[in-house]
């Protein structure tokens, strides 16, 4: 019996995992993907000749990883090099306000002690058991399973997890819960921006974020390269499991009939077959109809005011001058509600915005070798690419108030060329039907993670992976999302699958 045939459109984390998978498993994978290159959002840029990751950044979650290469047979650390981060992130607001956090909570409970009392470092210490809490009750019953609705959600848990369900204060905005740990605003700001790792504002965004402060506790990793190696690693084990990518392949439509999918039509004309897909595409291109009028009903019609948050961002060659950065350094607006009221309500570029830099030249101990260094700057924006289109001047005052926002942190740089610049327009063109938005629905209301859809649609033999389905956005997210779309098709299809290759559990574990 022939085998089957899977199709995966995307190269990004979700679909390089759910290829592994399906491959490791004896299905014959062939991926999609119309870049040059793997990693979707893992990507890095050429400026000057020199590559500057130009997506995230920040590796945490490393047990994702681990247990998705083991269930293929491999192990993580024989694929990309790893060493843990010390220090999370170094943030300023004034060029005398400047506050380290650290991966080990007693070090970061003494800065926080010096910086802004002691009254302080103890709301951090219930803060971070609070954080802790949170992410064991939605692991199991969230994060690693099939997307839940609220009821699904009540019964993974149990009568007995009720009462924790409920102190996760899923009802409360993060901002508001802040207030519960920290009466100075510099710091309610700090652990507010964990809203932004999902594309939301703080002031719209459900406490249950607060878990991100716990995942970076857990570990945040450097690797070597940067997370575009891990994508060029993922689809190498890919290829070697038997998966074919081809590259500069974009898929113009979904092909259908009365049982489900059939396969999928080139931009060229060729024709796939295949027996199912999955779609490692943002659900706003499935629902906008980019893939054809039969797929559009597996996807999802965001509107412009519930996209998630976009970005401008600047790789450069700089030279740094007057603040030791960090490998990660934010800098601070002065006013947080009013930024994200200008992005978010005026839909504009903030005029006072935080600026997230990282100095990709520096590692465990911050020293830079000299000279120019490798720098990614980012600053928050709204998602109106597919709308309309920032201006020269507009980005060019937006670059403005980012050198003004740095200068008032005693911080000034001074780029060797022009910089690659990034505007959600950019973003729309790279991930088309999203406006620019980052990370697909924002995360704003305690039903927006509800909302995400997850691996299996109504299209029979169509599955979803990506940052815009469930679990959510975020690497280590977007790789869970492509091993519950594998997870999806072989319960469906293995049945069929004849392999010689010796399948190694696919099953989750605890932990």
């Amino acid at each position: 019996m022939p085998r089957k045939r899977i199709v995966v459109i995307g190269a990004g984390v979700g679909g390089l995992v759910a290829a592994l998978k399906l491959a490791h498993a004896g299905f014959d994978v062939m991926v999609l993907e119309r870049a040059a290159a793997p990693g979707g959002k893992m990507r890095s840029l050429s400026v000057g000749g020199r590559a500057i990751e130009a997506g995230p950044t920040v590796f945490t979650m490393r047990w994702v990883f681990e247990e998705i290469l083991q269930e293929c047979g491999s192990a993580l650390t024989d694929h990309v090099a790893l060493t843990p981060a010390p220090l999370l992130a170094r943030h300023a607001w004034s060029d005398d306000e400047r506050l380290d956090l650290f991966a080990d909570i007693d070090s970061s409970t003494e800065a926080i002690a010096a910086f802004a009392g002691q009254s302080e470092a103890d709301g951090y210490r219930r803060f971070c058991a609070r954080a802790a809490a949170v992410y064991r009750t939605l692991e199991g019953p969230f994060i690693r399973g099939d997307r839940p609705s609220p009821l699904d959600l009540g019964r993974r848990v149990g009568l007995a997890g009720l009462g924790e369900l409920w102190r996760i204060q899923p009802f409360t905005t993060l901002w508001r819960a802040l207030g519960e740990y920290f009466r100075d605003p510099r710091l309610r700001q700090l652990f507010g921006r964990y809203a932004t790792y999902c594309g939301a504002s703080p002031f719209a965004a459900p406490a249950t974020l607060m878990l991100v402060a716990h995942v970076e506790q857990a570990g945040v990793w450097f690797v070597e390269g940067g997370l575009s190696r891990l994508a060029m690693a993922l689809a190498n084990l890919a290829e070697e499991r038997g998966a074919s990518i081809r590259y500069g392949a974009e898929v113009a439509r979904i092909e259908t009939d009365r049982s489900g999918v059939t396969g999928v039509v080139l931009a060229d004309g060729e024709r796939i077959p295949a027996d199912a897909i999955v779609a490692n595409a943002d659900v706003a291109a499935l629902g906008h109809g980019l893939f054809g009028p039969e797929a559009a009903v597996a996807g999802d019609r965001v509107a412009s005011s519930q996209r998630s948050l976009s970005a401008v961002t600047f790789c450069a060659n700089a030279r740094a001058v007057g603040f030791p950065l960090a490998h990660h350094t934010v800098f601070f607006s002065r006013d947080y509600r009013a930024e994200f009221s200008e992005i978010l309500s005026r839909r504009r570029l903030p005029s006072d915005p935080t600026v997230y830099v990282c100095a990709q030249d520096r590692g465990v101990d911050g020293a830079a070798a000299g000279g120019t260094e490798r720098l990614l700057l980012l600053v928050n924006a709204p998602a109106d690419g597919r709308e309309r289109a920032f201006s020269p001047s507009e980005i060019q005052r937006c670059e403005t108030n980012l050198q003004q926002r740095l200068a008032a942190c005693g911080f000034s740089l001074t780029m060797t060329e022009p910089p690659v610049i990034t505007s959600p327009q950019g973003f729309e063109s790279l991930f088309p039907a999203t406006g620019g938005a980052l990370y697909g629905r924002a995360a704003h209301g305690w039903m927006a993670s509800f909302k995400r859809p997850g691996s299996r649609t109504r299209l029979p033999g169509l599955y979803l992976a990506g940052g815009s389905v469930h679990p959510g956005p975020g690497v280590p997210m977007a790789a869970l999302s492509g091993r519950l779309a594998a997870e999806a098709v072989l319960s469906d299809l293995a049945s069929t699958v004849r392999s010689s290759r010796a399948a190694m559990s696919g099953g989750m574990s605890m932990r």
